[in-house]
């Protein structure tokens, strides 16, 4: 059973983001709000997460036969773009920043336009009562949004996704990595759209676009994990200078 599931080029591309995605609906079964309780009890995503992220890497691991990377080619493109989509993420909370100081007031309707307040979310400063303790959570954050996501979501979403919906027989691993349709884009960049919170459908849309520009520029997958990886780190170390901690 083990391993046939481990020669199934489909189990490959969806379990990882499956497992990680099951593994977001865990806090809430542990969390208990008392302000007199440790961290740990209060924010269990503080240690479910770097959980994941191990799970998850393993996964990949296992998994590794699977999955093209090559060529590599585009990387320069991929690095820039990545820096720019996090831009254009973020973008309109300064903008909300800058509307506040010249005194409107907001709106309901902003949050449609990503023009939303981003202090609550992964706040990690809650451990630091330890330099250990913190150290060891934003080093695991880093890794998580660095190391371990753009793995997940890319071989999910471009990887599998982007191919399936062109297989006729189902085989997706037939079709050649980063084939344009557009019917593909308006499925793929949507969904992983949608994916979002309602205020950062925006940023997901332009990050949605730009990614699929890289896969169908570059055929390279692995081009477009690095893109990620640029762009959630940038976005790390936004949110760390900013302390908008609702952006990760």
């Amino acid at each position: 059973m083990l391993a046939r599931l481990l020669s199934s080029p489909t189990a490959a591309h969806l379990a990882p983001l499956l497992v990680f995605t099951a593994f977001l609906a865990l806090p809430g079964f542990f969390r208990v709000e008392n302000p007199e309780l440790p961290w740990h009890v209060r924010a269990p995503e503080h240690w479910i997460y770097p959980l994941q992220t191990v799970v998850c890497g393993a996964l990949l691991v296992l998994f590794r036969r699977h999955y093209t990377f090559k060529p590599w080619r585009g990387l320069g493109l991929a690095f820039v773009l990545g820096l720019v989509g996090i831009v254009l993420w973020v973008a309109p909370s300064v903008l909300r920043e800058t509307l506040i100081e010249r005194g409107m007031q907001p709106a309901k309707w902003w949050d449609w336009f990503g023009l939303a307040e981003r202090q609550e979310g992964f706040d990690p400063t809650i451990a630091q009562e330890s330099r250990l303790w913190f150290a060891l959570v934003v080093g695991m954050r880093f890794a998580r949004m660095v190391l371990v996501v753009p793995f997940v979501e890319e071989i999910f979403w471009r990887g599998f996704l982007m191919r399936f919906l062109l297989a006729e027989d189902g085989r997706f691993e037939k079709i050649p990595f980063g084939t344009h349709h557009w019917k593909v884009f308006w499925i793929v960049t949507p969904a992983v759209m949608l994916l979002h919170n309602t205020e950062d459908y925006v940023g997901a849309f332009a990050w949605g676009s730009l990614m699929y520009f890289v896969a169908v520029r570059t055929k390279s997958l692995g081009a477009c994990v690095l893109m990620h990886a640029v762009g959630n780190l940038a976005l790390g170390l936004y949110v760390m200078r900013t302390q908008q901690w609702g952006f990760w």
